[in-house]
């Protein structure tokens, strides 16, 4: 509501009976059925687990508990890629990482590829998109594709500011993220003055910044987003006592690759239990704001009559590690930074559904042209998640290839100093490194140990060899680690080259820039031994 309180779960419900949501046709089914519109709200950075019982007892969200009401959650849905840009290219592309070779948070898709929304327009829908869309190549801070490029080097260094809080404004504050503000009120002024007079059906983006953490300017001019930041008003709304503080190993026991991620984001020094309930508290209430912005969205669709034929899909690029495994941030595989939250409803899909199947972010591309009843190439990594949502499948446009039991996830990033590959499959989850042998393997048992304290690699060798053998069958995993370091070699040398003089000042003062100025020929000279 335009700077009023933000729709409540009993205003949803109210709205929902006045657009007649539940008598919904079947999205895909042709027979004169006209075929859907659809609008898909990505937020970033919001953990999937938050989605559903039990994961979820420390936070309200009306919005998505809505959804789930009236519509489908995936209990295991993941990110191809836990960071911004190479999630998003996998979402707009629907193939792997590997495949479009989006390394970094600045390498992504080429501006012409085309994406679903392309292949929907051309197919004679309306398409409208608002805010964060972060797809492309050439975004993001240089430190952020230095740290990528240089993470083979042999150094460590902090290139976080440390996570912390911040408290603003009172509890009349609602609207703390103001540009995300500004984007949903477009796209609800767009759907109550221009789709609601469309005659052809429509698909609606809106790209949320929220739940990621904002900047931190305390940390110098290239500083990261470490601070967690709320107003009273929706800090209210998360139960302290129901905050999960996470168990930690201890630096010496960590995985090398953990080790190195903690590290680099500036969580190896001491946190007190305060501290990182905290943090947690501030993270939930954030999902809170980005929970109300779904809400106006719904209510626009509903106050338009629009609800009852639009499918609304609610998504984030990947989620939030909150100070589990002393990290914050994403560019892990554990489930706080690479499980995400998908929810659909609309015309077909069966209410109160939970859905178990592993499924990934490259499912959005053909689920988006089965909606459409456009042809699914076959050459996608992903795979519709119309049949999963409907009811019954008649008249198919494309014939199915049969979904596979597992997801792929990969990271080529910075903070983290080897390339990572995560096989999800039944109870499983197996992350290999690099090429496969210079870095131990993890196994986790996520119906055993759901918090992931326990890698039971070296107690299954049989299992981590056949799932070893299914992701190489997938990515031939040590080549691409091996291309990603050519890469990153080739992209420093040019960007060392185009700098000149300069070098030395520019890239002592980037993120890592504390604790590089303590000891800068030493950083330097460990620089001109990797190349």
């Amino acid at each position: 509501m335009r700077g009023g309180e933000p729709l409540g779960r009993a205003g949803l419900a109210l709205l929902l009976m006045a657009a007649g949501a539940g008598a919904r046709p079947r999205p895909g089914a042709s027979g004169g059925q006209p075929r859907s519109s659809v609008v898909l709200v990505a937020c970033d950075s919001l953990d999937g687990r938050l989605t559903f019982f039990p994961g979820n007892q420390t936070v309200d969200l009306p919005s998505i508990n809505f959804m789930k009401r009236y519509g489908a959650v995936f209990l295991n849905a993941y990110t191809n890629s836990p960071i911004c840009c190479p999630s998003r290219a996998a979402m707009w592309s629907g193939l792997f990482t590997h495949l479009t070779e989006s390394w970094n948070n600045f390498k992504g898709l080429d501006p012409d590829y085309i994406t679903w929304m392309d292949l929907m327009e051309k197919h004679g829908y309306h398409t409208q998109k608002f805010g964060k869309l972060d797809y492309t190549s050439g975004h993001h801070s240089v430190s952020n594709r230095v740290e990528a490029w240089t993470r083979d080097v042999h150094f460590l260094l902090r290139q976080e500011g440390r996570p912390m809080v911040n408290l603003t404004g009172d509890r009349k504050r609602i609207r703390v993220m103001e540009a995300d503000w500004r984007n949903t009120d477009k796209a609800v002024n767009w759907i109550k003055e221009e789709a609601v007079n469309l005659t052809q059906p429509f698909v609606l983006y809106l790209g949320l910044n929220l739940p990621h953490p904002y900047p931190s300017p305390y940390a110098g001019e290239n500083f990261g987003s470490s601070t967690f930041l709320t107003s009273p008003y929706w800090l209210e709304k998360v139960k302290f006592e129901a905050i999960k503080i996470p168990k930690w190993s201890s630096l010496s026991e960590m995985h090398p690759v953990d080790y190195y991620s903690s590290y680099t984001k500036n969580c190896t020094g001491e946190f007190t239990e305060e501290e990182v309930r905290n943090i947690r508290a501030f993270y939930y209430a954030m999902c809170a704001e980005t929970d109300a912005m779904l809400g106006e969205i719904i209510s626009a669709l509903g106050v338009t009559g629009l609800l009852r034929k639009t499918v609304i899909i609610f998504t984030a690029d990947h989620g939030e590690l909150a100070m589990e495994h002393r990290q914050f941030y994403k560019m892990s595989m554990y489930e706080g930074s690479s499980h995400v939250p998908l929810l659909v409803m609309g015309p077909g899909v069966k209410e109160q559904q939970e859905i178990p199947n592993v499924v990934s972010l490259v499912d959005i591309y053909p689920t988006m042209l089965d909606i459409a009843r456009i042809p699914v190439p076959q050459n996608l990594s992903g795979y519709s998640l119309m049949p999963l949502l409907c009811q019954k499948t008649d008249s198919e446009v494309s014939p199915r290839r049969p979904r596979p039991a597992w997801v792929l996830s990969e990271f080529h990033g910075c903070n983290v100093n080897s390339s990572v590959y995560m096989l999800r499959t039944g109870k499983w989850k197996y992350i290999a490194y690099s090429d496969g042998f210079s870095v131990l393997p993890q196994l986790f048992d996520l119906t055993a140990d759901p918090d992931e304290l326990t890698n039971v690699a070296i107690k299954f060798p049989v299992i981590v060899h056949s799932l070893d053998k299914i992701l190489r069958s997938i990515v031939n995993y040590p080549k691409v680690s091996s291309s990603v370091q050519e890469y990153n070699k080739r992209q420093f040398i040019s960007w060392k080259q185009s700098l000149g003089q300069n070098y030395s000042s520019v890239i002592a003062n980037l993120r890592w820039h504390q604790d590089w100025l303590k000891e800068q020929q030493k950083y330097e000279d460990a620089i001109d031994k990797w190349l």
